[in-house]
């Protein structure tokens, strides 16, 4: 929809629902329907939502967002409860299996419609909230997380290393030549470290694996399949050389360090990309964008917008939903904060793939996820990702930090993910 077809779209709403209110009661405005969407991070619908309203004289709707961790433990405990939850709320990627799992809990957009527009998403983003028989879904794909390796230009030259986006990518086309450049970054003796953290380039390279922490059949992969030990492998040989800053992401501490610059890479997700312009304002221009070592491909995050069954308007809640997941809509999300699309159909479009980030240095962002994002592996993500993924996370942090040796972590983190259920 074109900006003109929006304005027009929106001034007709305002005349409509004027002329009803003008009526003399304001009995119009209390009859709406009102939709709660409870969601988290910037996913964009600040503008999106008032334009429903606008085009839906008969619905209002509400959005609550909070924080990312807080809103899957509140919407959890409301399901248990009965009562609570939005009328449509968001699921991360990281936590989706343990709501795939309570299915019953969520209305089956099988049946207000949804398969008819099954092909609008890839393949893997409408399996991953799809049951094992094909007979429920519970979600519709909103943004992915392609991959991407956010740099500071003017850290990279200080160091000696080369800083445009092409040559960047040149340097680094597998992780071990990232982790030799880090190598040479840090023997410049510049005050900012190579990367920001061990997590993050740790669960960059284990997304980049065609097996995860899980196979189909739900059994443990952390000691059979070779993902998992070698995005290990690859980031203890990271820490070893003193490259990580040592923060949590996306703590008040690692905000601080990026606006600071404090680290000169880091690894970034389509995502990501709002995070840092939220966030670090004054960064403008400072970060630049480019390919993401191990082959370009990979997809980290991304969410769905399910329906649970405690809605007392789940139609309106399924068609609210499937337009905020349009075409239309995950265009100008991308647009205005940087979630990639998880319709494949927009990465032919002019708009997605030619859109240049004024914040980042101009980088051609929409060509270089779109490209990671079609070539991502389809890693399946079993039902006790979520809680593997954390006590994997909590001994790598451990050995970041020095608190244990690497293989004593390695040891320790594969004893917990057998636990972790």
């Amino acid at each position: 929809m074109t900006r003109f077809r929006r304005l027009t779209a929106l001034m007709a709403g305002a005349v409509l629902v004027a002329a009803t209110a003008a009526c003399g009661t304001g009995a119009a405005e209390d009859a709406r329907i009102t939709l709660t969407i409870d969601d988290f991070g910037n996913f964009g619908y600040k503008s999106l939502l008032s334009e429903y309203e606008a085009t839906h004289p008969g619905i209002r709707v509400v959005e609550r967002t909070v924080d990312f961790k807080d809103h899957h433990t509140k919407l959890a405990q409301r399901l248990d409860a009965g009562s609570g939850a939005g009328d449509v709320v968001a699921l991360e990627e990281g936590y989706l299996t343990q709501f795939r799992n309570r299915g019953g809990d969520f209305v089956n957009l099988l049946e207000l419609g949804a398969g008819d527009l099954a092909a609008n998403w890839l393949p893997w983003k409408w399996d991953a909230t799809l049951s094992a028989d094909r007979t429920r879904q519970i979600g519709l794909g909103t943004d992915v997380g392609g991959l991407a390796m956010c740099y500071r230009p003017d850290l990279l030259q200080a160091a000696g290393l080369p800083s445009d986006r092409a040559s960047v990518a040149k340097l680094w086309p597998t992780w071990e030549a990232y982790i030799a450049a880090g190598r040479r970054f840090q023997k410049a003796g510049l005050s900012a470290q190579w990367t920001d953290s061990a997590g993050n380039v740790y669960n960059q390279i284990l997304s980049q694996q065609p097996v995860g922490y899980f196979d189909r059949d739900e059994n443990l992969t952390i000691e059979t399949a070779p993902g998992a030990r070698r995005a290990w492998n690859l980031t203890v040989e990271m820490l070893a050389a003193r490259e990580s800053a040592k923060y949590v992401s996306y703590s008040a501490q690692w905000f601080a360090a990026l606006q600071a610059g404090r680290f000169a890479t880091m690894t970034c997700p389509a995502w990501a990309l709002g995070f840092i312009q939220q966030s670090a304002p004054a960064t403008r221009g400072q970060w630049d964008v480019t390919a993401v070592p191990g082959g370009g491909g990979g997809n980290w995050g991304g969410s769905w917008l399910a329906v649970p069954k405690q809605s007392a308007h789940p139609r309106e809640a399924y068609e609210l939903a499937a337009w905020l997941t349009a075409p239309d809509q995950q265009r100008l999300i991308f647009l205005e904060t940087g979630n990639l699309p998880s319709l494949p159909a927009l990465y032919d479009d002019p708009a997605v793939t030619g859109f240049r980030s004024e914040f980042f240095s101009q980088a051609p962002v929409g060509q270089i996820f779109t490209a990671a994002a079609s070539r991502k592996p389809t890693q399946y993500i079993g039902l006790h990702n979520a809680a593997v993924r954390v006590v994997v996370e909590d001994k790598l942090s451990a050995v970041e930090l020095g608190r244990l040796p690497a293989d004593q972590g390695w040891r320790e983190a594969v004893a917990a993910a057998r636990n972790a259920r």
